[in-house]
Parts: C-alpha cells; structure tokens; sequence
C-alpha cells in the first residue's frame, strides 16, 4: 500500500503532494514501482495538525482517486475518518477506506456497506492529532498494549458491525505511533503475530515513523532502514498489508527476503 499525502503539512515533507498534478503523479510513482494500493488522504494525522473539513478533503483527493481508478492497475484506498468523503471516493471507485480514528463516527461504517467496500480499522485512542508529540504518550497508559489494542480494536470491530458492515470486509490496523509511545510501538511489532488469530488482514503502517528515533535520532528523511526492517519484521510475522513511502525499496527487501527463504528473520539477526 503506497501513500499519496495530498495535504502541505505531512510529518514526512517528501511525501507530501501539495497540488493536485503532484498527487496524480505521485500515484502514476507508485504504479511504477509496484504498488498494490494507492492510499491517498486529504488530512494530516500528525501531533497538532488542524482538521480539514470535508469540502476541503474532497477537493485535495478527488483528482488522485479518479486518476488511480482510471489506471486499471491499482486498488484505491480513501483515508478519512469523514463519511462524506468516504462515500463520495467509493462512488468513483475506491474500494477500501482507511479510517485512522478506530471508528469515531459509526456513520463511516454504513457507508462503506452501503458500497459494498472494505474498511481498514486502525486502532488509536483520542481525536486526530491530538497527542502532544511524535511518539508521546503516558508509560503506563496501557496494562498490556497488545491485548488492551486487541480488545478496543475489537469493540470499534463490533460497532462497524452493528451499523452494518460485514465482519470480513474489516482489515485490522494496529495504529503504529497513534495514541502510542516507541517502546509501545515496538511491543506492538515485537508481538504481531499474536494478533493473526484474530482472522483478519492485518495492515501495518510503520513507514519513517518517529518510533524509529528510539534507535537512531533522526528526521523523518533519514529513517528508510528503520522502515525496511520493520516491513521486514511485520511480513515475516504475518502482515498482509504494508502501507509505506518507499514502496521500490520495501518491495526490493521483501523480494531478496523471499528468495533467501529460511532461516526466519529473528534466527538470522543472531547470527
């Protein structure tokens, strides 16, 4: 899953697509380089960003969705937590949306039934950005951050259900650095494969995120190791989906990591 920011204030300034000949060709970048899924936003996600109103978002995406959909190469994924959006993307043809809010508003659950799409479920916790920082938030904030993840996952998973949706078109999302510190993060990834018996696709976004800076202080720019080794980590615990900036360079790792088969990943970092 590649990413299309067509906002001007994305935490990762090469990844933004500040007009709408940006954006376009920034899905025509991901085809070439073998995207699967074009995922493309209107609002940033970032710690303080302002909300974009509707009007607005439908403005900044519509161009990228209708140019992807036109490709006939690329699912296309709308990400908003706004049902009005959302259901104005899908009657263009998108086919999933990407609600990084784990389902604030239920209205966004029936309007993806009503298209017969897939909802991508990420888990956070609060309004979009609202933490205070990148990668802040309270050490003690969770019991067990996979299993207390699992269990409001779940319940955003029954509301979705009840207002419609059926339970096999909901991907899960473990919200990577949304309502969670690094070592959370880290735990998360460390401990993914728990989450496969949940029976879904599981979608990770760990892409240039600043729980990389627990390792290596530094910007966004500078984190594409830390990206492929963690894309690696989740594939090789069961990860359906990988959504990244860099796709050329994740699909290469993943590619060389598939050619070399066994031994899995951990036993080979020991070596």
């Amino acid at each position: 899953m590649g990413v299309v920011n067509a906002t001007p204030d994305s935490f990762y300034q090469s990844g933004r697509s500040e007009t709408h000949a940006q954006a376009v060709a920034r899905v025509d970048q991901l085809r070439t380089e073998g995207a699967d899924i074009a995922d493309i936003g209107g609002e940033s996600s970032r710690p303080g960003a302002e909300p974009v109103g509707e009007d607005e978002q439908i403005a900044r995406v519509e161009p990228a969705v209708a140019h992807a959909v036109a490709t006939g190469q690329l699912l296309v994924s709308v990400d908003t937590t706004r049902p009005r959006v959302a259901e104005r993307m899908l009657a263009i043809g998108a086919v999933l949306v990407n609600d990084v809010s784990c389902l604030a508003d239920a209205d966004l659950a029936r309007v993806t039934a009503r298209a017969g799409a897939t909802l991508v479920l990420m888990h956070t916790r609060g309004l979009l950005g609202s933490m205070s920082g990148f990668s802040e938030y309270p050490d003690d904030a969770y019991d067990d951050v996979v299993a207390d993840v699992r269990r409001e996952w779940c319940a955003a998973r029954d509301r979705a259900v009840a207002a419609g949706l059926p339970a096999e078109r909901i991907w899960f999302d473990p919200g990577i650095g949304f309502g969670k510190n690094a070592r959370q993060s880290f735990e998360l990834l460390r401990r993914l494969g728990e989450l496969r018996d949940l029976g879904v696709p599981l979608v990770v976004g760990a892409s240039r995120k600043s729980f990389i800076v627990a390792v290596d202080d530094v910007g966004p720019e500078e984190r594409l190791g830390g990206t492929i080794a963690a894309c690696l980590w989740c594939a090789a615990q069961g990860a359906a989906v990988l959504r990244v900036h860099d796709v050329r360079a994740v699909r290469q790792a993943l590619s060389v990591a598939a050619a070399l088969g066994p031994p899995p990943l951990a036993e080979a970092a020991r070596v």
